[in-house]
């Protein structure tokens, strides 16, 4: 794999421009890997030397590109330290036999996988009643490294009593757990403040758990305890699969007379452990979860697939993630793919009614490599999320960027924008019973949003507690046919109902990404108008409403509306000094009455009946009718507030 910096160095040449004196700084910097802080000494030096503000100011851009540079090497380094800490974790687990290796590697894993200062691991004692710290990583407390914990005492008591996960970001203050004298020394000692602990099951039986702690405040965010809860569960298996070795060569060195049964169960685990290994080669390979299915088939010699957890039978379903066994539903055979208690699907062997218990373990274990490779592609897909979501901030909010940034920025998204886009507005209809239902309706718009924009290379963002999206115009589309497709796919893709407004097309978004800001106002007023008019579960643009387009679209012809519909009064007034105007806007605010309408303007009521025979005349005989009276009111009030700035 290459590495990042150098791959940093390869863009900014691929950009074909000359490297500015300001950039040179920050990219000896970007080379040699320097800390945060260090980005600002060239800023400072350059002010202390007196250097004209001109350079000055290079120089603060150059820094703010260097920094967003530097986060995403960052960001990428992370990214592939965690899958690499996963697929070697699953290697090296794979050759391992000893139960001390196996035990060490997974601690180890643990660490570099959550990048915490320590990992450990405790197993339970049945005989005691309690769990014992079996193996520990990155501690340096004696006291701590010898804790045996009573069940339902400290954190860890906690996990393996309940065989739930628990996470606090501050240990000593969290009164959730009871604290001992024993355990807060040790943890003291240790100087543990955030701590993560997971159990490690074998069905629905607790073994032991599995912990990551740092020294300082921590929160761990719910991917990260997913991810810790995956590791168990192949940690589990492994420590099952070093079990069963140990008590197959004892059972050898014990039983000599039983040696046809020994060598069945030494080939039912050696060829246990060749599932495993090839299930291991496969994710290192890079394969998907259809790989694996298609691997099972042939180990099994039978059919086996993966379906979604709203296809698979949701009592057999439950049953197995809660038992963590494969069960038995008719003439197939079930195992819940899941993770940190998040259902994801499960792996479905088609009629094969008898199963033994290798086989079983093979579907069982079979799942949980799925399982890890739906959270790593997930992964993998969030991160493309956020940084389609990024550059679409970017062009909403930031007016100066480089054309040349967001071209390339963009390219790597496969998206173009010299092409002809237009900005749309999305937001769910439904109404959500507390605002965690609100909060989970968003996400899975954003989701489904982000998911078409990569399918059409285009981008999506959330905002204004929706979802905007800026997508490309194909040949012989409209912003309306654009928008009315996006909001069925999305209403599709959510079960709900979902409005989309549009703007119209606009181009050259790299060279003018201000353009992005005003469609998308565009975009949102189209989208409110379509909600006011009960249009909700819509799409359309401001092309779609008539006159009423005039004030949502971005660019209005107010003048050319206002001439149209009245401009003949406009004309005559000018002409003879009269005030029809004035008398046409007392007119409707008095509710067409003509009574009302002399005292409001002080004149005699034959005065009035005189001036709106004169409108008559200039505007036809159906100027009162509802649909010409509604456009006069509206003409007669934007030229009344475009008056003042003609004046």
């Amino acid at each position: 794999m290459r590495n990042p910096v150098s791959m940093s160095r390869d863009h900014v040449q691929s950009a074909e421009r000359p490297v500015s004196s300001a950039e040179v700084p920050f990219l000896e910097l970007l080379a040699r890997g320097a800390a945060a802080e260090t980005y600002e000494q060239p800023v400072l030096l350059a002010r202390a030397e007196g250097l004209p503000a001109e350079r000055i100011a290079a120089l603060e851009q150059a820094k703010l590109l260097a920094l967003r540079v530097r986060t995403e090497l960052e960001g990428r380094r992370r990214r592939e330290a965690e899958l690499s800490a996963l697929f070697e974790t699953a290697h090296d687990l794979a050759g391992l036999r000893d139960l001390d290796a196996v035990l060490q590697a997974i601690v180890q894993r643990a660490r570099s996988l959550l990048g915490t200062d320590v990992a450990y691991l405790s197993l339970n004692d049945t005989v005691r009643g309690d769990t014992y710290m079996r193996v520990t990583e990155g501690s340096v407390a004696a006291r701590f490294q010898q804790l045996r914990l009573g069940m339902g005492e400290g954190l860890g008591g906690l996990v393996a009593q309940t065989a739930r996960p628990y996470v606090t970001d501050d240990y000593f203050e969290d009164d959730r757990f009871q604290h001992t004298r024993a355990i807060d020394a040790g943890v003291r000692d240790e100087g543990l403040v955030a701590i993560l602990g997971v159990p490690l099951m074998l069905g629905h039986h607790v073994i032991g758990v599995l912990f990551a702690a740092d020294r300082r405040a921590r929160v761990f965010e719910r991917e990260q305890i997913a991810l810790l809860g995956s590791f168990a569960a192949l940690a589990a298996a492994a420590i099952d699969t070093a079990n069963l070795l140990a008590e197959t060569r004892s059972a050898l060195t014990e039983l000599e007379r039983a040696n046809e049964i020994i060598r069945d169960h030494s080939g039912v685990i050696e060829r246990a452990s060749d599932v495993h290994d090839r299930l291991a080669e496969l994710v290192l390979r890079g394969g998907g979860v259809h790989d694996v299915a298609a691997a099972v088939s042939e180990i099994l010699d039978g059919t086996v697939e993966f379906a979604e957890a709203a296809a698979a039978p949701a009592g057999a379903l439950e049953v197995s993630r809660t038992e963590g066994h494969a069960v038995r539903h008719e003439d197939d055979w079930i195992a819940a793919v899941a993770a940190g208690g998040e259902q994801l699907g499960a792996l479905v062997l088609r009629g094969h009614p008898g199963l033994d218990p290798v086989d079983q373990r093979t579907l069982e274990r079979a799942a949980m490599v799925t399982s890890l490779l739906l959270l790593a592609r997930r992964s993998a897909a969030e991160a493309e999320q956020r940084v389609r979501g990024e550059l679409l901030d970017d062009l909403l909010d930031a007016r100066d960027r480089d054309p040349r940034l967001l071209r390339e920025r963009a390219s790597r998204l496969h998206a173009d924008l010299d092409a002809t886009h237009v900005v749309l507005a999305a937001r769910l209809d439904g109404t959500a019973a507390d605002a965690d239902q609100e909060a989970a309706a968003r996400r899975r718009l954003w989701s489904a949003a982000s998911h078409l924009a990569a399918t059409r290379h285009g981008l999506a963002a959330a905002r204004d507690g929706g979802t905007v999206l800026l997508l490309p115009l194909a040949a012989g589309d409209t912003a309306t046919d654009l928008a009315r497709r996006t909001a069925r796919e999305l209403g599709t893709a959510v079960h709900e109902a979902v409005t989309v407004g549009a703007s119209a097309p606009v181009e050259d978004l790299a060279v003018h990404p201000d353009t992005v800001a005003a469609a998308y106002e565009e975009g949102r007023r189209c989208l409110d108008a379509l909600r006011l008019l009960g249009r909700s579960g819509n799409g359309a643009a401001a092309e779609d409403f008539g006159f009423l387009g005039l004030l949502l679209a971005g660019e209005r012809d107010i003048a050319g509306f206002v001439e149209r519909t009245i401009g003949q009064v406009v004309a005559y007034d000018d002409r003879r000094g009269t005030d029809l105007l004035r008398t046409l806007d007392a007119y409707f605010a008095c509710g067409m009455s003509p009574a009302r309408t002399k005292d409001e303007l002080h004149v005699h009521v034959n005065t009035v009946a005189q001036r709106l025979e004169r409108v008559g005349r200039l505007l036809g005989d159906d100027w009162q009718s509802p649909a010409r009276a509604l456009e006069i009111q509206l003409a007669l009030r934007l030229h009344l507030l475009s008056a003042p700035a003609q004046h």
